[in-house]
């Protein structure tokens, strides 16, 4: 049994409520005192504070077999929305939700500076702009989460940004006397994983993602919480050293994982090989749709590297639901297949591997679905996109 003082029992139950409306997307207040243990006063006296702050709102259910149809109790999702940024070499990805995770817009942002102070300035403007563009609803624009592809600590501080060079920024006190609205920084593989877990995956509590791209990043959950190790770096299975004295990395190692098995090596020694400058995505697609002998050899090579790296992630994590985030791996039909070929270790297997089906915006989902959570104040959180 919970007990403390009446203020923070009355906080534990109007958070216990809102994850169930949430969860639920319409209930009555009969299913609600059932599913929740709590008592028809204090249902009461909860839905209607909430109703006040206009987070929720009521119907009558649409059919009921007999006697009066209930009243059926939603959360307001046009009460406020939230904003979700992916903030990466080159562009920005920006996004906004309402309070259901609903998408709103979707919009991405080319930038041409790499300096910390002129990329401060850009994201300071455009999250007033989007600020003032939402002020209308009842909580306007609630909260932002900003994804960055680089070390983040538990106290939001910048580590280490690979592809920016940025060291040691105190990106949060710097950028959040310059908006008017809340933010929270996190690592992009750290949201993703998320995102998985609400959108795509809600009943694995067990849950990794891996992220090819320019890099490797990786997410967890662990015991249904997000899991980022002692001072918020854990994650970067992409320094993991799969071949000792292989190819030199920006992390100071070499031969680690994501030399071999991102994105950006693959089209970099594919180019190379091919004796162009460079490749872009549309040009591989086309090669490996033409079964050009050489693609195919990388592309194998690609596979066996990608499930090297998974074979010790799996060793180390034993996740139930492995979800990689791969735009290359998609261009293969039996990519998915011809990795879980390659685990073959009768130490540790995963119940699930699979593509992820939200893509380059998963980082952006879960920081809208973060900035919810948060702003809702419940424990869990279950979304549809």
């Amino acid at each position: 049994m919970i007990t403390g003082d009446a203020a923070y029992i009355k906080q534990l139950n109007r958070g216990l409520l809102l994850r169930e409306i949430s969860d639920q997307k319409k209930i009555s207040r009969a299913a609600l005192s059932k599913v929740t243990g709590l008592n028809k006063a204090t249902i009461s006296a909860q839905v209607a504070q909430l109703l006040e702050e206009e987070l929720i709102y009521e119907t009558e259910a649409e059919h009921y077999a007999v006697g009066r149809r209930p009243i059926m109790l939603s959360i307001n999702e046009k009460a406020g929305y939230v904003l979700g940024a992916d903030l990466d070499k080159g562009a920005i990805l920006y996004h906004v939700s309402d309070l259901a995770g609903n998408t709103v817009l979707n919009e991405k942002k080319i930038i041409e500076t790499e300096d910390y102070e002129a990329v401060l300035g850009i994201l300071a403007a455009d999250i007033e702009m989007y600020t003032s563009r939402f002020a209308e609803a009842t909580y306007g624009l609630i909260r932002a989460t900003i994804g960055i592809h680089g070390t983040v600590s538990n106290d939001e501080e910048i580590l280490f940004v690979p592809k920016l060079g940025w060291r040691r920024k105190s990106i949060k006190s710097d950028l959040q006397t310059r908006v008017s609205i809340p933010l929270t920084f996190e690592n992009n593989a750290n949201l993703s994983a998320y995102a998985e877990r609400v959108f795509s995956h809600q009943q694995s509590d067990h849950l990794m993602t891996v992220i090819l791209s320019s890099g490797i990043g990786s997410g967890m959950i662990i015991h249904g919480e997000l899991e980022k190790g002692h001072h918020g770096y854990a994650g970067e299975m992409g320094h993991m050293i799969i071949y000792p004295e292989g190819r030199p990395c920006k992390c100071g190692n070499s031969g680690c994982w994501e030399r071999y098995a991102s994105e950006s090596s693959f089209f970099d020694h594919l180019a190379e090989e091919l004796g162009e400058s460079r490749l872009t995505a549309p040009d591989v697609q086309q090669l490996l749709e033409d079964g050009n002998s050489t693609a195919q050899k990388h592309m194998d090579s690609f596979i066996r590297n990608v499930s090297i790296g998974l074979n010790n992630v799996i060793n180390l994590y034993n996740p139930e639901t492995l979800v990689l985030n791969s735009d290359v791996l998609s261009w293969c039909p039996r990519a998915i297949e011809r990795i879980k070929d390659n685990l073959v270790s009768n130490v540790s297997t995963c119940e699930e591997i699979c593509l992820s089906r939200l893509g380059g915006n998963s980082c952006v989902l879960g920081a809208c679905a973060l900035s919810i959570q948060t702003f809702l104040n419940i424990s869990h959180l279950t979304l549809s996109n």
